[in-house]
């Protein structure tokens, strides 16, 4: 089964809700490589990215009966669950180091195949080209929200900015990015 479609995987969303599990491995198959891609890159290790991949399976399982498509489309979803369980992780990992440890640690190795990396390369090619097309602050607000996992209260407190600003800010930066992502190139 192709589920190329928003629609294809709504469908697949629907079968998971009444306990259709080969639903749940077809959506995995879908849309785990867009996950995990992004698991990496907030969690920067390989081994805590595929732990955090299972968990946004099983909860995406655990609430396929919740799920609307007139909230939203199932990779926006997906997409959401992976980054507040990678956020999760990532403040366990805070609070369990001392301050100073692990301030310049660099990219854990992926060991990718060659075409993976370019494939890799390419899709960061893309997401960095899209938001380049951001104003400044709308694209620094959502980097360090999206991948360095910091919360709209952190953010305000780091930025010197009102809250509200910030979550303007992000959500106007979300809908351009939509917008833009939307307009055939």
């Amino acid at each position: 089964m192709a589920a190329e479609s928003g629609d294809a995987l709504a469908v697949l969303i629907l079968r998971m809700a009444s306990g259709d599990q080969e639903a749940l491995a077809h959506l995995y198959d879908e849309t785990s490589p867009l996950i995990n891609g992004l698991l990496l890159r907030m969690l920067r290790d390989a081994s805590d990215a595929e732990e955090a991949l299972l968990d946004v399976y099983m909860k995406a399982w655990k609430y396929a009966p919740t799920y609307s498509a007139e909230r939203g489309s199932v990779k926006p979803w997906l997409v959401m669950m992976a980054r507040g369980i990678a956020i999760d992780r990532i403040r366990r990992r805070r609070a369990q180091l001392p301050p100073d440890v692990g301030e310049g640690r660099e990219e854990a190795s992926r060991n990718a195949s060659p075409e993976q990396q370019t494939i890799e390369s390419e899709r960061r090619g893309a997401v960095g080209r899209v938001l380049q097309e951001l104003p400044g602050d709308q694209r620094e607000v959502l980097l360090m929200a999206f991948f360095s996992g910091y919360t709209h209260t952190e953010l305000a407190s780091r930025l010197g900015q009102p809250l509200g600003t910030i979550k303007t800010r992000i959500r106007t930066a979300l809908i351009r990015l939509r917008d833009i992502m939307a307009t055939p190139a």
